[in-house]
């Protein structure tokens, strides 16, 4: 009895004293994490503990290729995995945007979707200012309803700036606080080249952005594969089984004539010129390719085009996970269930030349987990690829599921059994 009294007694003390696990590293003996290692053909994938290394990547000098982009002020060309800068001319150039200013605007309202803020069935009314637009539109109304995702498919395919602001507007109450976002969100992503004034793209003065600039953005927006539903269609309509359908087709033209494009966003005024910010993907490799102060639409697609065949044609990306792919297991400080899978929202990998040697790559997991209750989708650490010791990427690792605290009889026995595995040993 006296010894059972004691261990009781021990095991409580334990519970009262159980540490927060601030950090841990995978494949550490008790440390909290299992990381499932992705086996991938070539690599080695391996597993260890570095809670100190930088998390930004070594990247490879960006080049400068007279034969890509000559027409265009600015470009740059993008892997949109790692952020690698594959190509670039002025890319820090600050320069109107025009419509290419949408893919903000979407980026915004994609982030709402997901903090469940708005839903896809929401039916916005068309305020006056909204329906007043000029440019690119979908010829909205006074008072006419359409739900945002009717509204997103315009933006995508037509441009339109109408239907932009009537959006801004249903997020943040006026056009003004919505502008007011997308320059926050823009700091947020470290676009140093960028200031908005509006959400569409219309001319406006102190209204411009970077090519870089707007790499960034995009290769944000991409991290919502759900807009790529929006983007990719080159032709729709709106307003159908009605006495006004509205016929869509995409000013992207590369959606249909280049193979593996599916976005982003075209840009025309008098002063931006054209521009375009396009994606593609060939197997696991997403390229990214901006061009600004094109002189022609023909021209800036045939640029465009040339930019792509020169990434495709030179690297490859190879992967060690995908979106939603789980990475491993945490373990919460007082959670329930006692680990959790983490996953990851991005392609995960390293950026090779054709023909570059997969030897000496390897992930691993640092993670700072915290304390339960979490929700699915909190942010609980990162994974880190590297190639011959150096970080070559890196990505956020999220909860896969909701993780409770756990009662005090369940803590209870937890403590108990690590505290009689502890002494066993």
């Amino acid at each position: 009895m006296n010894l059972r009294a004691g261990m009781i007694g021990l095991c409580a003390a334990a519970l009262f004293a159980s540490p927060t696990v601030a950090s841990a590293e995978v494949g550490v003996k008790g440390a909290g994490v299992a990381l499932e290692a992705r086996s991938v053909p070539g690599l080695e994938p391996t597993t260890g503990a570095d809670a100190g290394s930088p998390v930004a990547a070594k990247r490879p000098r960006a080049e400068t290729s007279p034969k890509l982009a000559e027409h265009a002020v600015s470009a740059v060309l993008m892997d949109a995995a790692t952020g690698t800068v594959l190509m670039e001319k002025n890319s820090h150039e600050k320069l109107p945007p025009a419509s290419i200013t949408k893919i903000m605007t979407m980026l915004l309202t994609v982030e709402a979707l997901e903090r469940g803020q708005v839903q896809l069935s929401d039916r916005i009314r068309t305020s006056e200012r909204a329906a007043s637009m000029g440019g690119s539109q979908i010829f909205l109304e006074p008072g006419e309803e359409m739900t945002l995702d009717d509204m997103m498919k315009g933006i995508a395919v037509a441009s339109a700036n109408d239907a932009s602001v009537a959006v801004a507007e249903y997020l943040a109450g006026s056009e003004a606080e919505f502008v007011s976002l997308m320059n926050r969100r823009a700091e947020e992503l470290g676009m140093r080249d960028t200031h908005f004034v509006n959400c569409n793209g219309l001319p406006a003065e102190g209204h411009y952005t970077s090519a870089y600039d707007i790499a960034i953005m995009s290769r944000e927006l991409l991290k919502h594969p759900q807009v790529l539903r929006w983007t990719s269609l080159y032709e729709d309509y709106l307003r159908k089984n009605t006495d006004r359908p509205f016929w869509l087709v995409n000013t992207n033209k590369l959606v249909r004539y280049y193979p593996g494009v599916d976005g982003l966003k075209t840009g025309f005024t008098g002063s931006a010129r054209y521009c375009l910010s396009a994606t593609a993907k060939k197997g696991d490799f997403r390229v990214i390719a901006v061009v600004m102060g094109e002189p022609t639409s023909k021209q800036r697609n045939a640029e465009v085009t040339q930019m792509l065949d020169w990434a495709f044609g030179q690297y490859q990306f190879v992967k060690l996970y995908g979106p939603g792919d789980p990475v491993g297991q945490v373990r919460l400080d007082k959670g329930d269930p006692e680990k959790a899978p983490v996953t990851v929202r991005q392609s995960v990998g390293v950026l090779l030349r054709r023909g570059e040697s997969k030897t000496g790559i390897r992930a691993r997991v640092v993670v700072s987990p915290g304390a339960a209750p979490k929700k699915k989708g909190a942010l609980v650490g990162k994974v880190v690829v590297y190639r011959d010791d150096q970080p070559v990427s890196a990505a956020p690792l999220y909860l896969a599921k909701d993780v409770r605290r756990a009662g005090w009889w369940a803590m209870f026995g937890r403590t108990c059994r690590h505290w009689l595995g502890a002494s066993d040993r």
